[in-house]
């Protein structure tokens, strides 16, 4: 046995936090413009509708699970920075394109879709990362660094919602920035120090369950180490399976979550655009705080009762919070209409002023000035017979959401990676990350669909059975998922 050295491991360490640098820039190249999207995109394409701004979100998605099985692959066979360079220059490339999806005189939507399949097709370095962690950790060491990686990406997408406001007030009316594509810009710029890093600290490490150095077989220069004699044995596939679709609806139940945030407010509480991304951008980044907060414990916590109890716990408080978001009151939303008759008009804001949101209903708007009406739209018909949910229920169901995600994800993925044990890990997590790229995909489709056409009662009991399953699947597999040297008696648990 190779006993690592200090140099060994205050390099592998300082490769592993560009790693958590990594996930969080590609979190914030999804959360930036996640609250800003549909105003954005009916203020460059009119044409555009709910269904579409399903779509845009998803090709995000779509672009991320295509390109993470080939990153994955790429990152098992040669130095994982090519892969990583690669895919984070192309994020930076895509989020230029986003910022100015406006300058063509038609056809931005499709632009607009265009740039965020290539954002997503750039994130699809996460596969890349979480293998690498995998592969540099030790099996004590890995629910704290994957921990670590999830509270990353957290953070980043706390500062998403809240870096774009900051940016759209300070950068104003330059160059075109605006609170639409200051941020994207801002985030190309990360991007790039990101890549700088990659080439100046990142080396390729490798450890095994027990923390003995490996000699990498995707690094440039390779390290004396010993022979990777632990490997031998055959992956659970079994246990990875009920992992991956685990995973997929944990991404889901969050995909429709972040998703409906927008529309849902608006149409409850009729609220304006600007409204809506401003109030929610405050809610969820407080939610991404708790997250981390989450993230923290969950490290400490999965010591005394193990990942597979946690998991378990995360799920029954997700379930909770989508159960509370039923509507269960009696008085129904307002009803936005979409002619104005007799001159009369409703709460409204200027899409180009900036006004204080106390002092909307004072606001007097000269008969031939633009006006936004607001309120849950006529044409949507459940919004006729459907009971409004209350804001309480809201920001109750936003903390439980907030508390339970954070936990299913974290534990998903170190789960998975125990049980795929010393194999290079970097297709299996590939294709963990496609199966969650597929739930981002079907979430904001379901919302525009389910939502849009049925409401929210159908939206949210769908989402409840579907977590039910979860845990039913997950009481069956339960003592399976166990790490692969537990499995094969080289570790005890």
């Amino acid at each position: 046995d190779v006993v690592e050295t200090q140099e060994h491991y205050k390099s592998r360490w300082r490769s592993i936090w560009i790693m958590y640098l990594t996930m969080f820039l590609s979190s914030v190249g999804f959360s930036i413009v996640i609250m800003s999207v549909w105003p954005y995109l009916q203020k460059i394409d009119p044409t555009a509708d709910a269904s579409f701004l399903g779509w845009i979100i998803a090709s995000y998605s779509i672009g991320q699970m295509v390109a993470s099985p080939l990153f994955g692959l790429w990152s098992n066979y040669r130095p994982r920075r090519e892969p990583l360079v690669v895919s984070t220059a192309i994020s930076v490339a895509a989020n230029c394109l986003y910022a100015y999806v406006h300058v063509p005189h038609s056809q931005n939507k499709y632009y607009m879709l265009t740039a965020r399949a290539l954002v997503g097709f750039g994130a699809g370095n996460v596969a890349v990362v979480r293998s690498y962690i995998a592969g540099a950790t030790s099996l004590t060491e890995r629910t704290s660094a994957m921990a670590n990686t999830s509270a990353c990406q957290a953070v980043g997408f706390i500062l998403g919602p809240g870096k774009a406001y900051l940016l759209s007030s300070l950068l104003y009316f330059h160059l075109q920035l605006n609170m639409y594509t200051a941020p994207v810009l801002f985030g190309a710029l990360l991007g790039v120090i990101n890549i700088i890093l990659i080439f100046v600290i990142f080396r390729d490490h490798r450890v095994d369950d027990m923390g003995r150095q490996y000699k990498s077989i995707n690094s440039e220069r390779e390290e004396s180490g010993v022979v990777d004699q632990d490997a031998e044995g055959n992956v659970d596939h079994v246990a990875v399976v009920a992992i991956n679709f685990l995973f997929f609806v944990i991404l889901f139940v969050f995909a429709v979550f972040e998703t409906i945030a927008t529309p849902l407010t608006m149409d409850m509480y009729s609220w304006t655009r600007k409204e809506a991304v401003f109030y929610n951008g405050i809610i969820l980044s407080v939610v991404g705080i708790e997250s981390v907060i989450v993230f923290m414990v969950v490290k400490t916590l999965s010591k005394k009762t193990g990942e597979r109890a946690i998991l378990h716990g995360g799920l029954l408080i997700v379930l909770v919070g989508f159960f509370i978001l039923l509507p269960w009151g009696k008085k129904l939303p307002n009803i936005q209409w979409q002619e104005i008759k007799n001159n009369s008009i409703p709460r409204t804001i200027s899409t180009e002023m900036l006004i204080p949101f106390w002092s909307l209903q004072a606001i007097q708007l000269p008969s031939n000035h633009t006006v936004e009406p607001v309120g849950c739209p006529v044409t949507q018909s459940w919004c006729l017979n459907t009971p409004m949910i209350y804001l309480a229920q809201y920001i109750s169901s936003d903390i439980l959401i907030g508390l339970g995600y954070p936990v299913c994800n974290v534990m998903s993925y170190t789960l998975y990676s125990k049980i795929l044990g010393p194999k290079p890990q970097g297709v299996y997590m590939g294709w963990l990350t496609a199966s969650g790229s597929g739930a981002r995909i079907l979430g904001p489709v379901f919302v525009s669909q389910i939502y849009t056409h049925l409401g929210p009662r159908w939206a949210f009991s769908l989402i409840c059975g579907v977590v039910v399953v979860s845990l039913l699947l997950l009481e069956i597999v339960y003592k399976r998922l166990i790490a692969f040297s537990v499995r094969y008696g080289r570790m005890q648990e």
